[in-house]
């Protein structure tokens, strides 16, 4: 019996997605399938995931994750639809949903998303849209693949490069800042394990205020800055810095790498 589905490519994104699919029970693992032409990855998957069909090349499925490189994501795709495969996921960076159309048989589904990599502990986010063939089904089974590891939200595809740019790429940015905060509790004369335990707990207990309570992040900064006190101290700092002007454009050169990725 052909898998239920089958991940092309074992890289970081697509590892995450598959682990987070396993962790969440989505599949039984046997009905799972992961394709990698490097011999290293396939051991590694295959020792993490007993019972993971793991293969070297592309095999016949229900449906597939396109989780491979730009630059070989249409010659991967032509594999897939010679085996047989008619509905695909694609987590391409920048490929739009026609452009993978157009290797494939008239009447092949594309539903193309950006998810980020939280995904490996069911937290992750993902824009998902529909390709000229997809319909309410294809995309409610895309949601159903990427919703069993974190949120999904549906949007116009023009928005996916935007999306990239937010949130495939945000976890780096929140890392980078989680770096600079626990060497900042360092510098100030805190262990490295104890600065790091503030900063993680900070963030999470941050982000979950911004989650449970819905309030705008502006009115909980402002809530948390007393005038003349230590935030307003810090934050006059990171203003002068021009850390928010920063964060922005970091978005816009990444929206702007996506669309130049799909050209």
């Amino acid at each position: 019996m052909a898998p239920k589905l089958l991940v092309v490519g074992g890289g970081k994104m697509g590892t995450a997605l598959l682990s987070g699919l396993i962790a969440g029970r989505w599949a039984p693992v046997e009905e799972l399938a992961v394709s990698d032409p490097d011999p290293g990855q396939r051991e590694r998957l295959a020792k993490e995931h007993p019972g993971l069909v793991v293969v070297d090349a592309p095999i016949a499925a229900d449906g597939a994750i396109l989780a491979v490189k730009p630059d070989v994501a249409e010659a991967v795709l032509r594999t897939l639809g010679a085996v047989g495969i008619k509905r695909f996921l694609s987590i391409v960076a920048g490929l739009s949903s026609a452009r993978l159309e157009a290797v494939l048989a008239p009447g092949d589904v594309v539903v193309r998303a950006m998810p980020n990599t939280p995904s490996l502990v069911g937290a992750g986010v993902a824009g998902i849209s529909g390709g000229s063939m997809a319909t309410a089904a294809d995309l409610d089974w895309a949601e159903g693949i990427l919703g069993a590891v974190g949120t999904v939200v549906r949007l116009p595809e023009r928005h996916l490069d935007a999306v990239t740019g937010v949130s495939g790429s945000g976890p780096a940015y929140v890392f980078l800042m989680a770096e600079a905060m626990i060497e900042g509790g360092v510098s100030a004369g805190l262990t490295r394990e104890v600065s790091r335990q503030l900063v993680v707990a900070t963030l999470l207990g941050s982000a979950r205020m911004m989650d449970e309570t819905g309030t705008d992040p502006g009115e909980l900064r402002a809530a948390v800055t007393s005038p003349g006190g230590t935030t307003a101290a810090a934050l006059r700092t990171l203003e002068f810095k021009a850390v928010r002007s920063a964060y922005i454009e970091a978005i816009a050169a990444a929206t702007e790498r996506s669309k130049q990725l799909g050209r």
